[in-house]
């Protein structure tokens, strides 16, 4: 770190960050936008965000106002929706921001809004739009991406605070997952799924009237999509099995997987959904049904998650839930779950982690080659006091 890029001295008032464009992501980022409020308490700190991880940031202590960066409908447009973004932003009269996505976008947008101080990597041809460009060190190239931006803060002469993720949820959002999901963990009937309808403490209530002696059930996330391509995703039919599995060996009470995902996953859910038809409500088809923040409850209360390398898994990451994490194309060092609680799957290839969305050989064997029974063994002992029985 030079004294010439060092900003940790400066003061102030108000300081824009720009959030990167993916829920993973985004996740990532939170231990440097903590980093951001330690060093600079006394600034306003506002958050722009793309509409589908602004939730990532909605709760969090470190963030004091979110903007929406709405390319669909109030920015758009190629260049007139960024240079109407940046005069927006000018009104604010932000004095620094602090750039955690990459794009030359994101530099143009900072330059146009005029704000004087603008940090960021020197990554896709901006380097002249920062008044304090970082180039990536070698040493960070090969660190998880918490360490990415931790660096690069680091690199501006702040002190970076701790690398724990953080994923605040509202409190009454957070109990009426719980009494939700307590309604699945003890078999009490629910006819179909739908959140927004169910008041924040009904689910609690009908816990508390229906406690009887049932044995409470395991309840199970599946995330099978992944955006970035089918290189991620492990083979649909491999979670179908794996439901079938966990479901024959726990015994005649059942048990409850919730698919969670967009509604591009939702063939996926059916898909599972027919591979396993053990108990009436044994899969919960919840693709396309909930909100970021709602997954995020839900997630936070199963007690364990399965999931391919996306977004949602470091969701559970950050909120702490036990998950098994399948890796195939892409790089689990760098972007593995940020958790002590998880577990990556992957097998050693010759050609794996290739980063690619599509496999260039064709055979996918680096996903193809984890069993259903593989994830199975690992998910029955990552289970608390053996709700699972390995068969």
């Amino acid at each position: 770190m030079s004294a010439k890029n060092s900003i940790d001295h400066l003061k102030p008032q108000q300081i824009l960050i720009r959030s990167t464009n993916w829920i993973g992501d985004a996740v990532m980022t939170t231990p440097a936008v903590h980093t951001i409020r330690k060093n600079f308490p006394d600034a306003e700190i506002t958050m722009l965000a793309v509409p589908w991880v602004a939730d990532i940031f909605r709760m969090s202590p470190d963030v004091d106002k979110l903007f929406i960066y709405d390319k669909k409908h109030l920015y758009q447009g190629k260049m007139k929706g960024p240079l109407k973004l940046a005069k927006d932003l000018k009104s604010f009269g932000f004095d620094m921001v602090f750039l955690l996505q990459n794009s030359f976008e994101a530099a143009f947008i900072a330059k146009m809004a005029g704000i004087p101080v603008r940090a960021g990597y020197k990554r896709d041809g901006r380097g002249l739009l920062l008044t304090h460009g970082v180039t990536i060190a070698e040493e960070t190239r090969k660190k998880h991406h918490v360490h990415y931006y931790q660096d690069m803060l680091a690199a501006l002469g702040l002190t970076p605070g701790s690398n724990t993720l953080r994923l605040p949820i509202l409190a009454s959002l957070e109990a009426k997952a719980e009494g939700f999901v307590d309604c699945l963990r003890h078999q009490n009937p629910i006819s179909h799924v739908d959140l927004s309808q169910m008041d924040e403490n009904q689910g609690l209530s009908q816990i508390q009237s229906m406690n009887d002696d049932r044995v409470a059930i395991p309840v199970i996330g599946f995330n099978p999509g992944a955006a970035f391509g089918p290189a991620k995703q492990w083979p649909v039919d491999k979670f179908g099995k794996l439901a079938e599995l966990i479901c024959d060996n726990y015994g005649d009470s059942g048990c409850v997987v919730m698919v969670f995902g967009t509604d591009a996953d939702s063939e996926a859910a059916t898909s599972i959904l027919h591979a396993s038809e053990r108990t009436p409500y044994h899969v919960l088809d919840m693709t396309g049904k909930t909100s970021l923040k709602q997954a995020m409850a839900l997630i936070k209360c199963c007690d364990a998650f399965v999931t391919n390398d996306s977004g949602l898994m470091h969701v559970a990451a950050g909120l702490g839930t036990p998950s098994i994490a399948i890796f195939g194309s892409t790089d689990h060092i760098a972007t593995g779950p940020f958790s002590e609680n998880s577990i990556i799957l992957r097998r050693e290839i010759d050609c794996s982690p290739c980063m690619q969305t599509h496999c260039p050989k064709g055979h996918l064997k680096c996903l193809e080659s984890i069993s259903a029974e593989d994830v199975y063994k690992d998910l029955a002992r990552m289970l608390s006091k053996n709700l699972l029985a390995v068969s």
